[in-house]
């Protein structure tokens, strides 16, 4: 998924009869491609490096450890998550 493509989630609502009505809701990605941020690294990923989140978005930042409060520059984003570096 690109950048310039909006993430949708599903939102179940009951009808009449007993049926769901599925309705997709536009979800934009808080962050985007180049972006500086700082952040404070909340925990560790199963492959070792830091990650943290904004708004639920998952950005995992390599050679970081919790704890830490680091600038970074986003380099790729996902669908669910994106990956970013520390920049001094």
């Amino acid at each position: 998924m690109t950048q310039d493509e909006a993430r949708f989630w599903m939102v179940h609502r009951k009808v009449r009869g007993g049926k769901f009505k599925i309705k997709h809701v536009e979800k934009p990605c808080p962050v985007e491609l180049g972006q500086e941020l700082d952040v404070n690294i909340i925990d560790i990923c199963p492959s070792g490096d830091g990650f943290t989140r904004i708004r639920g978005y998952l950005i995992m930042v390599p050679k970081t450890k919790p704890r830490d409060r680091v600038k970074i520059k986003i380099l790729q984003v996902g669908e669910k998550s994106a990956i970013g570096e520390i920049i001094k």
